[in-house]
C-alpha cells in the first residue's frame, strides 16, 4: 500500500467488529458463538468477528463478518460499543467495534465458515470463559438491553423488529423479570 500525502510513520491499531446476536428461542436467550478455527484460541469460543478491510465501512465489516463466520444475513445490527482495552488481543493493540441484535433465533441456523470451525446458538446461562474480551461484551450488552427496554417502543424497532408483539413481551420478561 502506497503512503498517502498525511500519513504519520507511527504505530495504529488494528481495527476490528463483533456481532452480539441474542436469539429468543422455545427455552429463553441464546447467543451466537463461534469456535475459532485458528490461533490465537483456537477451538474456544467467541464472538463472530474479524478485522475491519481498509476499504469498507464498520457497518458493512460486521455484515460480512457475521456472513462469513456464521453464513447469517439480512439482520439488521445496530452499533452498541467500543471496546479498547489495551491487553484485549494478544496480536497486538486492537480496538473493536462490537455491533448488536435480538432475533428469533428459530429463524437463523447459522454454520461455521472462514475461519470459524463452528457456529451455533448457545444458552446465555452457559456462557463463560470467551476468549479476548468477548465476556466483557457480552455483559455490556446484555446491560445495554435492560437499559433498552425500558422504552419498548424504541427497542422494538431499532434492535428487535423482527420479533412479533408476543415473543418481544416475552424477551422483556426474560430480561427484566417477570414483573415487566
Amino acid at each position: 500500500m502506497a503512503t498517502k500525502e498525511y500519513t504519520y510513520p507511527y504505530p495504529r491499531p488494528m481495527v476490528t467488529v463483533d456481532a452480539v446476536l441474542l436469539g429468543l428461542g422455545e427455552d429463553g436467550l441464546d447467543i451466537l458463538l463461534i469456535r475459532r478455527g485458528r490461533e490465537p484460541f483456537a477451538g474456544r469460543w467467541a464472538l463472530p468477528g474479524g478485522f475491519v478491510e481498509m476499504d469498507e465501512p464498520l457497518d458493512v465489516a460486521v455484515v460480512r463478518e457475521l456472513h462469513e463466520e456464521t453464513g447469517l444475513d439480512g439482520i439488521s445490527l445496530r452499533q452498541l460499543h467500543t471496546f479498547g482495552d489495551l491487553e484485549r488481543d494478544p496480536r497486538g493493540r486492537s480496538i473493536s467495534v462490537a455491533y448488536l441484535a435480538v432475533v428469533d433465533r428459530r429463524r437463523h441456523r447459522p454454520r461455521g465458515g472462514d475461519d470459524a470451525a463452528e457456529a451455533q446458538w448457545v444458552a446465555m446461562r452457559d456462557v463463560e470463559g470467551l476468549v479476548f474480551d468477548h465476556d466483557a461484551i457480552v455483559a455490556y450488552a446484555i446491560e445495554r438491553l435492560r437499559v433498552d427496554l425500558a422504552h419498548p417502543a424504541l427497542t422494538r424497532r431499532s434492535l428487535c423488529e423482527e420479533l412479533d408483539e408476543a415473543d418481544f413481551a416475552r424477551l422483556r420478561r426474560i430480561v427484566l423479570g417477570p414483573s415487566s
